[in-house]
């Protein structure tokens, strides 16, 4: 049965005693978990396909791209991280905030890629795409674009690199898409932050979960197709959501 009815206090309760007592946690973010570092979302109120689906443009990011920082909400996983509770992260998100916060690379599975990395088409080395790429000489370097003489190629084996983001109508990488099958099929405790939980193959990690017996945690400002599947259910904003259940896990153990 999930929890709607206890008040906001009890259900981080009895979040913070789930997680601690949780053998292999998984969290799964979706673009609300940056919404408080100012960079719009795509399904809330004012989010990008919301606005498109009205015939409006889409929203402006609140803050330059090249100033987007972390939030008290990706602070929070790191120290679920540190605390040895976070087994493993799967993000829908391309904006690299949660490596800037401190997850390590070995506990992440960008779903979707990450701007900020290029990756090998034939070995699938990544690179830093500030230290190989040029993108007003080579352009985005998406999958799907044409390519440009002289760009540069994989420093390992010469292959084609490419922006490791996944546009719509692109391949999931194959060891994103296995690592985020893997892990969520494993988990016991299994958090959804700040998605609509609408974007396929991403959507289909918590359904593993649920099929492996997992309580499920949703913090998401808009309804998702999983609500009634859920354990404990948060409506409030996410950044607040974790630092609460961030303090109460401190008080308990």
């Amino acid at each position: 049965m999930n929890e709607y009815s206890t008040n906001f206090e009890e259900r981080i309760l009895k979040s913070a005693n789930l997680i601690i007592n949780s053998k292999y946690l998984v969290v799964f973010t979706g673009a609300g978990i940056s919404t408080e570092s100012g960079i719009p979302d795509y399904r809330g109120p004012d989010g990008v396909w919301t606005r498109r689906d009205k015939g409006l443009p889409p929203p402006k990011s609140k803050v330059p791209w090249n100033e987007r920082k972390p939030n008290r909400a990706h602070y929070a996983l790191v120290e679920l991280q540190n605390m040895n509770l976070l087994k493993f992260l799967i993000s829908q998100n391309v904006d690299n905030l949660h490596l800037m916060s401190g997850i390590r690379e070995e506990l992440i599975a960008e779903f979707h890629g990450n701007v900020e990395i290029m990756r090998c088409l034939n070995c699938d080395s990544k690179f830093k795409k500030s230290e190989i790429w040029d993108e007003k000489k080579f352009g985005s370097g998406y999958r799907t674009d044409p390519v440009v003489e002289g760009q540069p190629n994989c420093l390992k084996c010469g292959g084609r690199i490419i922006s490791s983001v996944v546009n719509f109508g692109d391949p999931i990488w194959e060891k994103e898409l296995r690592q985020s099958i893997d892990h969520s099929k494993k988990s016991d405790v299994f958090i959804v932050i700040g998605s609509s939980l609408l974007v396929t193959p991403a959507a289909y990690m918590p359904k593993y979960a649920l099929n492996n017996g997992a309580k499920l945690i949703i913090i998401n400002n808009q309804e998702t197709p999983l609500d009634k599947f859920a354990t404990i259910r948060f409506f409030e904003p996410c950044g607040e959501v974790l630092t609460k259940i961030i303090e109460k896990i401190k008080q308990i153990i």
